[in-house]
């Protein structure tokens, strides 16, 4: 979808390209091993190969890693492009789009739902629909209480950084079998360094500092994979909220006891395969079925414990 996207969605800066996930401790080898056949059974066109394949693949590659996985088909979009080019597909499509428009609480109306919200002039604003999607992220446990379910969602704070425009040192996407390295330069010559190192913050003031020790550590790790990111500067470094269930596994599905009310979160790599996990949940919505199962959330609710959580701003898609 996300190759084809200038055809549906518009121009978003897509990339096609190689991907590797490299292993630098026996451990993280066996890790490696042990995924790449779990994908290769799932279809996915993924094989082991060796340092030197891998260099061939990625010639920024350092001689560090012990083994690598490779995938032919991988790749990148603008995520500041892709924002862009959904509200302007959404609002070609008629929908009307409210921003800066928090909401406060769901309720069942007769058939539908009415969402009570806090209009840009600071009013309060009602809409009604027939329908409800809850697709806030991180947020989704005080929407799901709006309706007095119980779902619990752990909320990790994510530091990203990006560094200056530099000449190329990579044309692949790169990460570890750990799980600690996400990396990526885009065409304007800029690296995006990631991997999950923690930051501080929580939902409710979304990620307020960074820790200094992780972020030295995760671009350390980064020039340990393609030592020329070492000749460039760190221009901004933030972090970001990003949802997971307590089995890591989507929360896509009908929430229990409410009629045409769904539910799409949590979905780990969620930029990437969050366009097909919509696209599945939009075909069940309209009562026709998916190409794949989805993932119903009462496997959640049955482990839920304790009172309700605190409800916090968020908005309704």
């Amino acid at each position: 979808m996300w190759a084809t996207a200038r055809d549906w969605l518009g121009d978003v800066g897509t990339v096609v390209c190689d991907g590797l996930s490299l292993a630098f401790t026996q451990r993280e080898a066996e890790l490696l091993a042990f995924r790449t056949e779990k994908r290769r059974e799932a279809g996915a066109p993924i094989r082991i190969v060796s340092t030197a394949r891998a260099q061939t693949v990625e010639p920024g590659l350092s001689d560090h890693p012990i083994l690598a996985a490779h995938c032919p088909v991988d790749g990148y979009t603008s995520a500041y492009l892709t924002g862009r080019a959904f509200l302007a597909a959404l609002r070609d499509a008629g929908v009307a789009v409210f921003e800066d428009t928090p909401v406060t609480g769901v309720e069942p109306t007769g058939k539908g739902y009415t969402a009570r919200a806090v209009g840009m002039d600071g009013g309060p604003l009602t809409l009604h629909g027939t329908r409800l999607a809850l697709c806030g992220g991180g947020w989704l446990e005080p929407m799901a209480d709006w309706l007095g379910v119980r779902l619990p969602i752990k909320t990790l704070v994510n530091q990203l950084a990006v560094t200056e425009r530099t000449r190329p040192v990579m044309r692949t996407v790169l990460g570890i079998a750990s799980g600690l390295l996400s990396l990526k330069q885009f065409a304007n010559g800029t690296a995006v360094i990631g991997g999950g190192w923690q930051g501080i913050g929580d939902r409710a003031q979304g990620g307020v500092a960074l820790r200094p020790e992780r972020l030295v550590g995760n671009v350390r790790l980064a020039c340990h994979a393609v030592p020329a990111l070492a000749e460039t500067r760190l221009v901004r470094a933030w972090a970001g909220l990003e949802a997971e269930t307590a089995d890591a596994m989507p929360a896509v599905g009908p929430l229990p006891d409410h009629p045409d009310a769904w539910v799409c979160g949590s979905v780990h790599s969620g930029y990437t395969s969050g366009i097909y996990i919509a696209q599945l949940l939009a075909e069940r919505m309209l009562d026709r079925e998916p190409a794949m199962p989805l993932f119903p959330i009462d496997r959640l609710l049955a482990s839920a414990a304790g009172g309700n959580s605190a409800s916090a701003p968020a908005l309704v898609g």
